[in-house]
């Protein structure tokens, strides 16, 4: 057989080929809307690779990052310096300015390429970015930032203009790096993850299986989980291969601005985390008149979707939902709740008990659950063990060889999850192994106690945290945000919750709070709930409620 190497340009060649007036729609950082295709996105990335190694030095192991939102010219810088054999390293803007330090100095980054909203920041970072040649501002030169202080700044669509359209890309071997992304460091620095050509093709081919996200070119996908979060899931590579359009929605997230995007590019196909979700519904519940007639499936993943959003899509608009789970270290998809064979017989009541958890592994992902001794456990959907992956698209090391104790001899990655899996191959996130509440020697799924407390009404979003108990060595806090112009009180809440979790896992304690902190990815920050809360004191003591 021929010896064809699984290289990320030969994606958006195909796009290109077979698929060239295939819509991409963006919402540009300047503002207006902005429409390309697969064709003119392959020439403005051949462009940018020529001009990238004549101009800026460019060529096979050079590391570059980006800090952009989801726009056709991030998709052209990741398949034109991709193409070129450089390392395209993602930055989360969300991440704290140390943590931005560190990342790019640990990387080795030699241009960042910005987007005009990230500028201040990047002022104010530069000096503690000595390897840092110098930045490329994603505009053009009309709307260049005339009094920027930053070191040989470049304006991105001159820079494309020093390009050869018809570039020839270089013969890379398929084993090549191509992509770099940090952990959101919650537990010390942040850890990288080197992507190679090969297991970025493969995974962008895992997505696209009808036993995940099913895609073809009958979809309009919008990935709205950025594409500095875990790749954009796959959607950046799964897209192009299926030849689906793309709408692009730019820095707006915001639930009217969402909606906007969604109707006008008439997506079939989305991707976010929960809270993202959240705001769009919000936004349709305060509009009763609008509908979402083009949007089939959505994609919700990133933490444990709580049944009231799926149940919103589904019920009120008869959209389908589909609940993901995955991680940086996995490319990221790792599981999917997609509807199997033996599924398909159950009551609808039973399916949405399989429904709302994490799902099945695709192929190209094996996993299991062991003990604390790495003894693999049943798969009887109640035994809690330690969640382990291995897969073409898995990490098997850290950068530079870092975090070595979470893989093992045989490549297995201890995800530091805590799961079940469930006869019908299910695998349900019951916590991170660091979040379990560990009460009475017994384990409590703060996650499932979370869902739970959202479907009560007035209830916007819940985190529930252990704390310390001199007599069950920890038992649950939940912390509550309530919906604008909700008096629901802990009562209410308790009440809600009997009969939906086991009686010894309901909250010893109900407090309320204006916000709920999370972490630069968007999930709950339990670690700052802790500290916030380590002195708390429990004053609904329960006498017997451990049994």
């Amino acid at each position: 057989m021929q010896d064809f190497p699984l290289l990320v340009h030969r994606v958006l060649d195909h796009a290109a080929r077979w698929h060239g007036t295939t819509s991409i729609l963006s919402r540009s950082v300047e503002g207006p809307l902005v429409r390309s295709d697969y064709a003119t996105l392959n020439r403005r990335a051949r462009a940018l690779a020529s001009a990238a190694e004549r101009q800026l030095g460019l060529g096979l192991g050079s590391v570059i990052a980006t800090m952009a939102w989801n726009t056709a010219r991030h998709l052209e810088i990741w398949y034109g310096l991709m193409g070129l054999g450089a390392i395209v390293h993602t930055l989360n803007p969300r991440l704290f300015e140390s943590q931005l330090s560190y990342i790019i100095n640990h990387a080795g980054d030699q241009w960042i390429f910005t987007d005009l909203t990230f500028v201040p920041l990047f002022e104010a970072l530069q000096d503690r970015l000595p390897h840092v040649r110098g930045f490329v501002i994603l505009t053009d030169e009309a709307h260049m930032p005339a009094a920027t202080t930053l070191r040989n700044p470049l304006c991105y669509e001159t820079l494309l203009t020093w390009g050869d359209e018809d570039y020839g890309w270089p013969e890379l071997d398929e084993n090549t790096a191509c992509g770099l992304c940090y952990t959101s460091g919650t537990t010390g620095n942040p850890k990288g993850v080197l992507y190679s050509h090969r297991s970025n093709v493969l995974h962008g081919l895992m997505c696209e299986l009808g036993d995940a996200m099913a895609l073809s070119a009958r979809d309009t996908v919008m990935p709205v989980v950025p594409m500095f979060h875990a790749n954009a899931w796959s959607l950046a590579f799964s897209a192009p291969l299926s030849g689906a359009a793309l709408v692009l929605p730019g820095p707006k997230l915001d639930g009217a601005s969402l909606y906007e995007i969604l109707d006008m590019g008439q997506v079939s196909f989305a991707a976010a985390v929960p809270t993202v979700w959240l705001m769009l519904l919000r936004h349709l519940e305060q509009h009763k008149a609008l509908s979402l007639p083009y949007l089939k499936r959505v994609v919700i993943g990133g933490s444990a979707c709580p049944e009231a959003i799926m149940k919103a899509f589904v019920d009120n608009y008869g959209i389908d939902v589909i609940h993901a789970w995955g991680m940086t270290e996995m490319s990221p998809i790792g599981s999917l709740a997609v509807m199997s064979r033996r599924a398909a017989g159950l009551s609808p009541d039973e399916w949405w008990s399989l429904k709302l958890k994490q799902g099945r592994p695709p192929f190209m992902i094996d996993m299991k659950i062991t003990d604390d001794e790495g003894n693999s456990l049943p798969h009887d959907g109640q035994t809690f063990g330690r969640l382990k992956v291995k897969g073409p698209a898995v990490a098997r090391s850290y950068f530079k060889d870092e975090g070595a104790a979470a893989f093992d001899a045989d490549g297995w990655f201890d995800t530091g999850d805590v799961a079940t899996i469930d006869d019908y191959g299910y695998m349900h996130i019951t916590d991170r192994a660091k979040d379990v509440i560990k009460s009475g020697g017994e384990w409590i799924s703060s996650i499932m106690i979370e869902n739970e407390a959202v479907g009560c009404n007035g209830v916007q979003e819940a985190a529930a945290i252990g704390l310390p108990h001199p007599k069950w060595d920890e038992r649950p806090l939940l912390v509550v945000v309530r919906k604008p112009g909700s008096a629901v009180t802990a009562a209410d809440i308790r009440a809600h919750l009997v009969g939906r979790i086991a009686r010894w896992w309901m909250p010893d304690d109900v407090v309320f709070v204006d916000e709920i902190p999370h972490t630069a990815t968007g999930k709950i920050s339990k670690l700052e709930l802790r500290e916030r809360f380590k002195d708390h004191r429990f004053s609904l003591a329960p006498d017997d409620v451990q049994t």
